[in-house]
């Protein structure tokens, strides 16, 4: 039987199998593959899936589907993989907020954190601190004693309760002894205007969500929360080498199947994704959406959980936010 099969195809051969009382989870570690993204059709993390899913289908020998969820940041694809079968045919293009940011705000979510299993950590991206060139500050020092200074909470704009660039503006805060006030948007565009504008004080946007905005001199870009220097702003200081270390913080993208799953087929998915995201042609479509590769197994993606609940589930927990 070939290893590669279409939708129908495989239903049949299901079918056929149950008749014979073949077991059903050796068939399954066979038939089509479907990566569930939680967003929209058409967006940079559907292109990072699309490419993933041709890469792993050429690893696998088996077909590798997209299928989009979107829908309420992100719960209705994760809930969805959390209640599918343990087979390894359905995966969650996860990330940040979906899984590890959700599972710590939210106490009514129909999925917890223990709902998946780790299957394959792909990359990750940065924040900024960004200022308006009009507030005329050149440091992160200089943003916290302009607050202290004329007694003003810093105002920054976030993509909603419970974002990463909300929480992030809390670690802020927290970090210089200053008071900061979120501000929520639809999108980062709409943000950057108020920004530009005087509305707001701070960003904490992608450096790619910014680029225009630096070049032509409305904002500018303070540090990068990595560790290491981005050769693409090579320019831009780290929060860590300018002696901020607990300001170090990332998103990330990973892979996810439901818990459960056995792990000789989790070795096979993982291996297959973590060759992909490796490969050049991937590289390149990460950099070029300013994000950095970080592929690794299971173990990879269970330390990035694990820093998680120790920088985001700290704020959460300081802040006592929770979300419905």
């Amino acid at each position: 039987m070939s290893l590669t099969l279409t939708r129908r195809a495989f239903t049949a051969a299901v079918t056929a199998a149950v008749a014979l009382g073949a077991p059903l989870a050796a068939l399954a570690s066979e038939g089509p593959v479907t990566i569930v993204v939680p967003y929209a059709a058409g967006g940079t993390n559907d292109a990072f899936a699309r490419m993933l899913a041709d890469g792993m289908s050429k690893e696998l020998g088996r077909n590798v589907f997209v299928e989009n969820k979107p829908g309420a940041n992100g719960i209705i694809g994760a809930t969805f993989v959390a209640k599918a079968k343990a087979d390894g045919t359905t995966l969650l293009l996860g990330g940040t907020g979906p899984v590890s940011l959700n599972t710590m705000l939210r106490a009514k979510l129909p999925y917890k954190l223990e709902d998946f299993a780790s299957v394959a950590m792909m990359f990750e991206g940065p924040l900024t601190i960004t200022v308006p060139s009009a507030l005329g500050v050149n440091s992160v020092e200089e943003l916290a004693e302009w607050s202290k200074t004329n007694g003003k909470p810093i105002r920054y704009g976030t993509l909603g309760p419970g974002s990463v660039t909300d929480l992030y503006g809390a670690i802020f805060g927290r970090a210089f002894g200053i008071d900061v006030r979120a501000v929520a948007y639809k999108n980062n565009p709409s943000s950057l205007v108020d920004l530009i504008g005087g509305q707001a004080e701070m960003s904490n946007a992608t450096p790619i969500a910014l680029t225009e905005y630096v070049k032509n001199g409305d904002l500018k870009m303070l540090a990068l929360t990595t560790a290491e220097r981005d050769p693409a702003f090579p320019e831009i200081p780290t929060v860590t080498e300018l002696g901020y270390p607990q300001l170090q913080a990332t998103y990330w993208t990973a892979l996810h199947a439901p818990a459960g799953t056995p792990q000789d087929i989790i070795d096979s998915l993982s291996a297959a994704a973590v060759k992909t995201v490796q490969s050049e042609a991937y590289r390149d479509l990460l950099s070029n959406n300013g994000q950095y590769e970080k592929a690794g197994g299971p173990e990879v993606l269970d330390a990035q959980l694990a820093r998680d609940k120790e920088v985001w589930g700290k704020v959460i927990e300081d802040q006592g936010l929770k979300l419905n």
